[in-house]
Formats: C-alpha cells, sequence, structure tokens
C-alpha cells in the first residue's frame, strides 16, 4: 500500500466526497497536508534537484480535473480520456509522462470522478455504435484503486451506459479488488509485461512478473478480457534472450482461458534527454537506456529505435509470439 509522505491538496477538492475522505485519512494518520493553489503548479516541489525525484513520488497531489477533451485513438480504444488520475507511484526509468511532467510526474488524484463518469456514460450513449474509451492512459488505475477506490465506482457506474466498453492497462498485481464487480464483460484489462530482470532494474516500484500473470489469471477467471502488452520492448544487450525466457515463462505460468484468449500489443521504448538527465541524478547505478548505436532524434529531445532496427527487432518478438501464442492475435507493433 502507498503512504504518502506530504498530501498536496487543492482547497476546492475538499468541497468533492472523495477529496474530503483522502485528506481526512491522511491527516489523521499525521501526513503533513499542504494547500496548493494548482495541481499543475506546486513552486516547492518545481524547485527540487532531480536526485529528489524517488522522494516526490512519495507525495500525493489532491486536485480537480478542468481538462476533459477526449483524443482520438486508433489502437485497441476509439478515445483516449482524460480520467480520475495522471502520474504514478512507481518510477520506471522510460516513463513517458516525464516527458510531460519533468520530475513531477507524481501522483495526482482528480477527485471530480463523479463528472468525469458522467461525461463517459453520456459520450457512449450519443454515440451511433459502441465505442471503447481508454481510462488509464495517464496513470496505473489498479495503483490508484488501492488509495481511491475509484475502479469499483468507474466499472460498476458505467454498467449505466446504453453501451460502449472501457479499457486500461496495468503493471500492478493488486486486482483483488474488482474481481467481484459487475462489469458486465465490458472492461478490459490489459496487463504489461517485461522481463523480470528489467522489471527489477527499469521498472523500479512496480509489481513482478509473476504477480502480473497470476492477476491476468485471476481477471479472466473473474470473466474480465484481458490483454497484454509487450511494452515497452528495450534493446538492452542479450534482450532476445532475455525476452525468450519471458514469453517462456508466461507459457508456463498463464492459465489456458488467458493463452487462449488474450490479445498482444508490441510497444517499443521511446527515451528522452529528460529522462536521462533524471535517471542519472537519482539511480546512478540504474542501467542507461540510451543507445546512439540504434537510436534516432523522434521529436524534441526524444529518441526512438532506428526504423529498421525497430522492424528487425519486432519480427522477433513476433515470432516468439507465434512461438509461445499461436492463436493469439497482435494488434499491433509500433
Amino acid at each position: 500500500m502507498f503512504s504518502p509522505n506530504a498530501v498536496y491538496y487543492e482547497e476546492a477538492a475538499l468541497s468533492y466526497p472523495l477529496g474530503r475522505e483522502l485528506y481526512d485519512r491522511y491527516q489523521a494518520a499525521g501526513v503533513p497536508c499542504i494547500p496548493i493553489k494548482n495541481h499543475n503548479n506546486i513552486p516547492e516541489m518545481r524547485r527540487q534537484p532531480n536526485a529528489a525525484f524517488p522522494k516526490m513520488k512519495r507525495a500525493l497531489i489532491l486536485g480537480i480535473r478542468k481538462t476533459h477533451r477526449y483524443v482520438e485513438n486508433h489502437k485497441t480504444s476509439d478515445y483516449l480520456v482524460p480520467y480520475t488520475s495522471s502520474g504514478c507511484t512507481a518510477m520506471c526509468l522510460y516513463c513517458y509522462l516525464v516527458c510531460h511532467y519533468n520530475k513531477c510526474a507524481y501522483l495526482r488524484v482528480f477527485v471530480n470522478r463523479e463528472q468525469m463518469l458522467d461525461r463517459l456514460i453520456n459520450t457512449a450513449d450519443r454515440a451511433d455504435r459502441p465505442l471503447t474509451f481508454e481510462i488509464g492512459s495517464n496513470s496505473d488505475l489498479i495503483l490508484e484503486n488501492t488509495i481511491t477506490g475509484n475502479l469499483p465506482f468507474t466499472i460498476e457506474g458505467f454498467q449505466r451506459a446504453k453501451q460502449g466498453f472501457l479499457t486500461f492497462p496495468t503493471k500492478f498485481d493488486m486486482v483483488d479488488g474488482i474481481l467481484g464487480l459487475n462489469h458486465g464483460g465490458r472492461v478490459t484489462v490489459r496487463m504489461s509485461v517485461n522481463p523480470p530482470a528489467l522489471i527489477r532494474r527499469v521498472e523500479l516500484g512496480t509489481s513482478p512478473l509473476p504477480g502480473r500473470a497470476a492477476a491476468l489469471n485471476k481477471l479472466k477467471a473473474a470473466g474480465y478480457p484481458v490483454g497484454i502488452l509487450v511494452a515497452p520492448v528495450m534493446l538492452v544487450e542479450g534482450w532476445e534472450a532475455l525476452y525468450l525466457e519471458m514469453f517462456e515463462q508466461l507459457a508456463d505460468t498463464l492459465s489456458e482461458e488467458v493463452k487462449k484468449t488474450a490479445f498482444f500489443e508490441v510497444i517499443f521504448m521511446t527515451y528522452s534527454y529528460v529522462h536521462r538527465a533524471i535517471n542519472q541524478e537519482a539511480f546512478p547505478k540504474a542501467p542507461d537506456l540510451f543507445d546512439p548505436s540504434l537510436m534516432t532524434g523522434r521529436g524534441k529531445g526524444k529518441y526512438a529505435y532506428q526504423t529498421t532496427v525497430r522492424e528487425e527487432a519486432g519480427r522477433t518478438i513476433v515470432s516468439l509470439l507465434r512461438r509461445y501464442f499461436p492463436g493469439n492475435r497482435v494488434w499491433y507493433v509500433v
């Protein structure tokens, strides 16, 4: 369970039931609660050095989400939806949210959840066909749920919609709290996986691979559609052997129902100078994920694997998927 070292809160957040509940909980536990004007601009946090990144990740910010624009998506959903949180308590060394928030990629919980769920339901019901909404693109909702209980609120509340589906990814195995919910088969949980050695060294603060596999088995047994993200693929030294080992382990531990029905997504890592600057100061013993021999510029300060490198590695990953999961759909490789 996440235990914050400080809670920063917009005072207006306390007028919402969830905001008041969280504030009262942590204040009673003796956690410092500090009022702020805007969750997007906390000067005390912005002034921190990069080396303070792990400590900053122990903060919890309570705010009100003001941006509700849905973004079209053409992968496993129709829209990316700004939802109940952004940021995370984990410290994955490649986290794309760091590109947006720099070292301020800590967990922000938005307490106006009723407004966001009502918007989801209204959008779903007005559509001329069933839409799929990605509600976890800015955070990890399984992790957030251990703090807020927002997933039961959302999953069962969305059943009021006459049509439509929800989906979200996770790197965490704490799924017991959603197993008994009335989800109607309309909520797909997608588990991100990586080789155990990379999880330990790069995906700091996330669940180990066996726990993620066990969570997939539980979710499928509870009737949830499930997917598996091989993401992000990191072309470190010896990566072929690492991913071979991972697929062997998944084939041995996933249930037959998961292996029959799960779909796959394959996403290669992108990186940036911002990541490198923070990682070198906050995690000086961590591996350097930037490899100039394999990567090329992709936007301002960002890097991705060269097209030919990514395509060749993609063929290797897909061949491993075909070997160990021959009947499963691979939605895309990017």
